[in-house]
């Protein structure tokens, strides 16, 4: 299948900067535009999962206006962190940014792809190639890397962690890791897994969810570690679709688990929990609810990749649900392009 070229001039929706704003202590994303609707929409919650004082709620304020405005400054503060790391950092493992060969792919990856991008390919031939997680859930795993690139990349970015150079959060929920986009791995590494072999891939499995048409992502590596992140809070992504690939280290615990999509009522019923397996990538679509149950021992660091489709998302703003209020970004942005969209089913509630 022809790879959807990306268009110049991404954007973001205007709701990054108000909505979804993450508050780890309480469990809960909020919208925030100033005090008297934050007591109103969300005095009650509030209280019942502790932010019972006037010093409580006025800890809360602070912090949401110092994220709004963290949020407001994201995309030219991450830019600038790119350019200084391009100019400064001294890799250790130079080999991982070369553009992405296929001997760091996993033989059964690597079949599935061409499999998917063989003429007459079908969503039946390509299941029997991959390891069916959910299919009520439409989640399935297939392994990405080879065990050496997964070392090599992960000496690469614990080298870069020790490094002086900035870093920014991964994701507001995330306090360690790295954003691949400012380290100088999208290009080499991202894009082309997107473009040349998981598009195939999703243009099967998820036709009604713009699988056929990504054309930008957004890439990070988390870390989970005692004393650090241990957990990860029931969320969707802002994502059409969403890889999550298990890179080391040894570690116990940390299951993924999945509910409903987020629109769906009951949406946490009998939450479906997946491990990890080293290499090995889960594929889910963004808005199924999930989360990371706490880590046991060791460390675990994970490469999620965001998958966007602005065919999709140009119509509904999958944070907002709403038509999106375009702010030019940076990048890849959040996805969105002022483009008028290819005519794409919106992903279902199934």
């Amino acid at each position: 299948m022809a790879t959807a070229r990306a268009p110049r001039g991404f954007c973001r929706c205007a709701c990054f900067c108000s909505q979804n704003l993450y508050v780890a202590r309480y469990g809960l994303h909020l919208r925030f535009r100033d005090e008297r609707q934050l007591r109103r929409d969300y005095g009650p919650i509030l209280r019942s999962r502790g932010c019972v004082s006037d010093k409580d709620f006025q800890q809360l304020l602070a912090e949401l206006e110092q994220e709004v405005e963290r949020r407001c400054k994201l995309g030219q503060e991450s830019a600038a962190r790119k350019a200084l790391i391009a100019r400064s950092y001294h890799p250790a493992r130079p080999d991982v940014y070369t553009s992405l060969q296929d001997a760091a792919l996993a033989p059964e990856f690597l079949a599935a792809a061409k499999y998917s991008a063989s003429p007459g390919a079908d969503l039946e031939g390509l299941l029997q190639r991959l390891e069916i997680v959910s299919e009520e859930k439409r989640i399935y795993r297939v392994p990405v890397f080879t065990a050496p690139f997964c070392q090599a990349l992960l000496e690469e970015l614990e080298h870069f962690e020790l490094s002086d150079m900035p870093k920014g959060r991964p994701n507001t929920m995330n306090n360690y890791g790295v954003l691949l986009h400012e380290l100088g791995l999208d290009e080499p590494l991202v894009t082309p897994l997107r473009e040349r072999f998981l598009q195939p891939l999703t243009a099967l499995l998820y036709p009604d969810c713009g699988g056929g048409w990504l054309d930008s992502h957004r890439a990070f590596v988390v870390k989970y570690a005692p004393e650090q992140d241990r957990e990860l809070g029931c969320h969707y992504d802002n994502a059409e679709l969403t890889l999550n690939v298990a890179l080391g280290k040894a570690f116990t615990g940390g299951a993924l688990y999945f509910g409903g999509l987020f629109q769906a009522p009951a949406a946490l019923t009998e939450p479906l929990e997946v491990e990890h397996v080293v290499a090995q990538g889960v594929l889910h679509r963004g808005g199924q609810l999930h989360g990371a149950r706490p880590l046991g021992i060791g460390e675990r660091w994970n490469l999620v990749i965001w998958l966007r489709a602005s065919a999709v998302r140009n119509r509904l703003c999958p944070m907002c649900c709403q038509k999106p209020d375009l702010v030019d970004d940076e990048g890849f942005g959040d996805g969105f392009t002022r483009e008028e969209p290819t005519t794409v089913d919106v992903c279902a509630l199934t």
